[in-house]
């Protein structure tokens, strides 16, 4: 196999793929990138078994064939090249070797035959564009569990229907619902899957790599969930498993509630924070007529208050919560106004955009903490 490839386009491909290759594995094949040539483009393939992407860019190709290289020893040698062509030649000793200008370098590689098989792409279940889904990634993606024991958690509940997507996270103390208003005539009735947390991360870079307005073409089989972004290919197995009824959890009414610039209460809340419980990350938040105190408990570590000016004229209410919790929201919320809304301090209380936006839902519900 014989090739000729910018630098740039090289290092954009290769980029993509360090998310997928195993750092760490007992199969040496699934730390290396799949390289293909043939025709006038080359094509670069990486998989944990879990979780592939198949890449493309256009290259000069004197002798088409395959092999494959360390993903990440290819990378960061490449980002240290001139920006120039490079040659790679892989002979049939599976080395490559690589010329840039003065440059020449052999890397071992090992044969493809040992590469796993990605699974074909079945037919296109809906085309979204890009931005919704990253968007709908942003706003859910903190709230899954890191428990790997609750592996039903690990990942988000995408729903897709005609007129639109849902997406929820939850990790058992916190939940994050979002809701997009956008037509799909593809889809008929509806349709469920859990993607992995590790697949919404790449669907983010490869969002970060894209137009805005690109459409994504998703698709899924009975093991896998598809992504196709013009040339790329994200492949992700599904997570098993039956995700929590999320509409018995969200609150059908709220006896109080209250409205709260975005950036003054997450300032206030970060400051608190610090001088909060370690292990708990404690806060309390008290409600009263005119006023919203934010403190923390007398800790080791010292004391803190905040007081925010609120329009409210109901009972006095104190509950408690995890700071980062409500700092993991407020970071993510795309309107300069939340809404906090609250029973009790038994309650879970719960925190939306105020006003929204157009064609969208946004709820984020959280357990209340007992200090």
């Amino acid at each position: 196999m014989e090739f000729t490839v910018t630098k740039s386009d090289l290092v954009r491909e290769l980029g993509l793929s360090q998310g997928v290759v195993e750092k760490k594995t007992t199969i040496p094949i699934l730390s290396n990138v799949l390289v293909e040539a043939d025709g006038e483009k080359i094509v670069l393939t990486a998989t944990d078994l879990e979780l592939g992407i198949r890449c493309s860019c256009t290259a000069r190709v004197s002798k088409p064939g395959a092999g494959t290289i360390p993903a990440r020893r290819l990378l960061d040698y490449v980002r240290l090249l001139p920006e120039a062509d490079i040659s790679v030649k892989i002979g049939d000793n599976q080395w490559a070797n690589l010329l840039c200008g003065r440059s020449r370098t052999r890397i071992a590689g090992m044969s493809r035959e040992s590469f796993p098989e990605l699974p074909a792409m079945p037919e296109v279940l809906a085309e979204i564009p890009i931005s919704v889904l990253t968007s709908m990634i942003g706003r859910t993606i903190f709230a899954i569990s890191s428990e790997e024991s609750r592996f039903t958690l690990n990942g988000a509940l995408v729903v897709l229907r005609e007129n639109g997507v849902t997406m929820v996270a939850t990790d058992g103390h916190r939940l994050a619902m979002t809701e997009t208003v956008i037509e799909l005539p593809e889809v008929r009735g509806t349709y469920r899957a859990l993607l992995p947390r590790k697949a919404m991360s790449e669907v983010l870079k490869l969002g970060q790599e894209s137009d805005l307005d690109a459409p994504l073409k998703f698709s899924g089989d009975d093991n896998h969930l598809f992504f196709q972004l013009g040339q790329r290919l994200l492949i992700s197995r599904k997570l098993t498993g039956n995700f929590p009824d999320y509409e018995r959890v969200l609150p059908k009414e709220h006896a109080n509630s209250v409205a709260l610039g975005r950036d003054e209460l997450r300032a206030s809340i970060e400051r608190v924070s610090q001088f909060s419980d370690e292990r708990s990350h404690a806060v309390r938040l008290r409600v009263s007529p005119g006023e919203l105190r934010i403190y923390s408990s007398l800790s080791e570590t010292g004391e803190s208050e905040e007081s925010l000016p609120v329009e409210y004229g109901g009972p006095q209410v104190e509950i408690g919560f995890n700071a980062q919790y409500l700092i993991d929201f407020l970071r993510a919320v795309p309107t300069d106004a939340v809404t906090f809304s609250f029973r009790d301090a038994q309650s879970a209380g719960e925190m939306q955009p105020s006003g929204g936006v157009e064609g969208q839902v946004y709820r984020y519900v959280i357990m209340p903490m007992r200090v």
